[in-house]
């Protein structure tokens, strides 16, 4: 028993390990979130309370019932004779101190009509219902991008990493180079010294892109909702120069097919026809009400007939209606008119922001995809000509003929074209995605 206890808390443990060291595609980051982020699941806890209120609504229509039962005493310490009492319209007399009484009795109200409001009412929490699930919508689509940006900015900075790297190993070259050019006097040691800064510089690049790294994972790691000491390592998928240069899409298609399908638009227009609905609510409010009502009641009193005798004289049923008309009540009507009405041009202005800052969302991401990838054709040239002037003045500085403030400059140089040349890679191919995702098409690398 203990052997096989330890062997199960072996395996617990290693699947534990395993999913810390978990490596994560771009799909899988946003599979996860949409399943296990807080907000979300706070969003779907509302989706569930309006259909409680769908359901609550619907109740509305049905009849209200309801029972009662009361039991009474009576006691009389000081009578001497017979005492008279009437029990629903039958007159007894008893002589006992102490009487009891008993009466029972089921009452149904049922309003037939109130100008349509109960319908309405019910259409309006099925708007509710709606618009709740285009939240749930609006908010995956919001992590989504948000996963996306961190998950193609931490790509780009271990790229970043890289390049640092391969600098200062080759920084540290140099310096080691120059160590030797010392000692048979071809260089100074101040000279050295900057040699040494300069791997020192290196160094703290390295570092500093570490740390952004790790930030990033973090924000990635809270939009997971992972647990702290799980780890978040991504896919390192290769961004090839005809991902980057593929072909971008027209910012006009992706706002067409947006506004027809984004959760936001189809939620401010939810919006509208809720507010809508509310003006004929508050209009019907002046109309007449019609409610109708039935019960059966029965009772029994001690010192009487017998408990079977009296139950059976005293059961009555009684049906009954009744119309309500609205004469004066306080200008309450023409103010909720009048309040939904502004409620729906306030939610036709809304949609109106809704669509113009879906277009500016689209506008940017399309200024940005085009600048980058123009941007990106003319940096691969920087590079190249870059590490060309680098490779020269490296080998110039070893025969003495270039300082090593020039070596430095050049280096500055390179290292500079290199980072332009991986942002405008990787912002290219951000932005590129979520124009796809804007046009409907999956986020994935």
């Amino acid at each position: 028993m203990n052997t096989k206890f330890f062997v199960l808390l072996a395996a617990i443990l290693s699947s534990g390990s395993m999913f810390a060291q978990k490596t994560w595609t771009l799909s899988e980051c946003i599979e996860y979130a949409l399943a296990n982020n807080i907000s979300l699941q706070k969003a779907r806890a509302n989706v569930e309370t309006s259909k409680i209120s769908v359901a609550e609504n619907k109740n509305q229509l049905l009849p209200n019932v309801s029972a009662s039962v009361q039991q009474g005493l009576n006691w009389r310490p000081l009578t001497e004779s017979a005492s008279n009492f009437v029990n629903n319209g039958i007159t007894s007399s008893s002589s006992n101190h102490a009487t009891y009484s008993g009466s029972y009795g089921v009452n149904a109200s049922w309003t037939a009509w109130n100008g349509g409001r109960n319908k309405m009412n019910i259409q309006n929490a099925e708007l509710n219902q709606t618009i709740a699930e285009l939240a749930v919508d609006q908010s995956s689509n919001n992590i989504a991008e948000q996963i996306t940006q961190l998950y193609v900015q931490i790509l780009y900075m271990e790229e970043a990493v890289k390049v640092n790297e391969q600098l200062l190993e080759h920084d540290k070259t140099v310096y080691s180079r120059g160590k030797d050019m010392v000692e048979h006097g071809q260089m100074s040691r101040s000279d050295l010294a900057q040699l040494e800064a300069q791997v020192a510089s290196g160094e703290y690049d390295v570092v500093n892109t570490k740390t952004q790294i790790a930030q990033a994972k973090l924000s990635l790691k809270q939009l997971l909702e992972l647990a702290p000491e799980d780890d978040v390592e991504v896919v390192a998928n290769e961004i090839t120069d005809e991902k980057a240069m593929s072909l971008i899409p027209d910012k006009m298609d992706v706002y067409d097919f947006a506004l027809a399908n984004r959760p936001e638009i189809k939620s401010s227009e939810k919006a509208i026809e809720q507010s809508q609905l509310n003006t004929k609510i508050a209009k019907a409010q002046r109309l007449p009400s019609v409610s109708v009502g039935a019960g059966f009641s029965d009772s029994h009193m001690s010192g009487g007939n017998s408990f079977g005798t009296q139950l059976k004289n005293n059961l009555a049923g009684a049906l009954s209606a009744g119309l309500s008309i609205p004469i004066f009540d306080q200008r309450q009507s023409k103010t909720a008119v009048q309040r939904a009405q502004v409620q729906e041009l306030s939610a036709r202005l809304d949609l109106q922001d809704a669509q113009k800052s879906l277009y500016q969302s689209i506008e940017q991401y399309w200024l940005n995809a085009t600048n980058y990838q123009q941007k990106y054709i003319s940096s691969k040239v920087n590079v190249k000509s870059s590490q060309t002037n680098y490779d020269l003045v490296e080998d110039q500085f070893k025969c003495g003929l270039k300082t090593n403030v020039d070596l430095s400059q050049a280096r500055n140089n390179l290292l500079s074209a290199k980072q332009s040349n991986l942002q405008d890679k990787y912002s290219t191919v951000l932005n590129m995605l979520l124009l796809d995702f804007y046009n409907g098409k999956t986020l994935s690398l």
